[in-house]
């Protein structure tokens, strides 16, 4: 029976207790607030960016990772008896951490089997994308049925995100096919998605109230899901967003968690991020 190690990145928004419990290796990126750099996670919280965002006129940035800090957690899974490590990353269209992973991975061609592979998803999308692989690496599963598995999983993940303003994706430079959503900044909440790894415009709702609705009927509308995952990023109408889909039912528990540092840089506070994987 082979033993697979999952590694991913911080943008998977995984808390470190269900990582820690799936076997899944966390690589995290950094955020910057003008001079200050935080290691995500190890320097700064969830809750302390958040604060942040809000006390800052500053908009932040994010690094990604070093080629030498995927190729720590590579090795080190090797060193703990693994056979070989499956490399889950933020979407490449976003991100230049699916670049440093792949960087590492072929740098140890021979001595570690490094499977790195781009999830073109982010946040809870890329998340739930590893859980699934955690949980079929932990029966067994070989380095070519799980990559196998991720190519089936990523064009079926579906990730949504209302988000409060544009500000924060135009600024950072990650608005892709939402940018016919700028003329009318000030009078829309915008719910967008992702298109090959790339933000896009999904929806323009003249109201937050609307915008929840048309979001939560995504989840309503839905096929029946396998997984389903709602990332609140500092959102004050988080509970009525829950109580919205409280009817949707999925063959694994409804996850919600915060979102990250790593991806509420580009979307700003009072984002929701809804993520699911329809069943197979």
């Amino acid at each position: 029976m082979a033993r697979i190690r999952v590694v991913t990145d911080s943008a998977c928004d995984l808390a470190p207790d269900v990582a820690e419990s799936h076997g899944i290796t966390v690589v995290p990126l950094s955020i910057r607030f003008g001079a200050e750099e935080f290691v995500d996670g190890r320097d700064l919280t969830t809750a302390e960016f958040w604060a942040r965002c809000k006390a800052s006129d500053m908009l932040p940035e994010t690094a990604a990772p070093s080629p030498g800090a995927f190729q720590k957690a590579f090795e080190s899974a090797a060193a703990d008896g693994y056979d070989g490590v499956i490399s889950l990353s933020l979407s490449g269209g976003v991100s230049a951490t699916f670049q440093a992973a792949a960087a590492a991975a072929n740098a140890l061609a021979g001595t570690v089997d490094v499977r790195a592979l781009d999830t073109r998803s982010m946040t809870m999308g890329l998340g739930l994308i590893c859980l699934d692989i955690a949980d079929r690496a932990a029966t067994g599963a070989g380095l070519e049925a799980l990559e196998a598995r991720v190519a089936e999983l990523v064009p079926r993940t579906r990730v949504f995100g209302l988000v409060d303003t544009l500000e924060h994706l135009e600024k950072g430079g990650r608005i892709g096919g939402a940018r016919a959503l700028l003329g009318s900044l000030l009078s829309i909440k915008p719910v967008v998605t992702l298109v090959d790894g790339e933000v896009a415009e999904e929806s323009k709702q003249r109201t937050r109230a609307r915008s929840l609705r048309y979001l939560a009927d995504k989840a309503l509308e839905s096929p029946p899901l396998s997984r389903i995952a709602v990332a609140d990023g500092a959102a004050t109408d988080i509970d009525a967003f829950l109580a919205l889909i409280e009817g949707v039912r999925s063959e694994h528990p409804i996850i919600v968690g915060q979102l990250g540092p790593v991806v509420g840089t580009h979307t700003g506070p009072g984002t929701i991020g809804l993520c699911m994987i329809p069943a197979d």
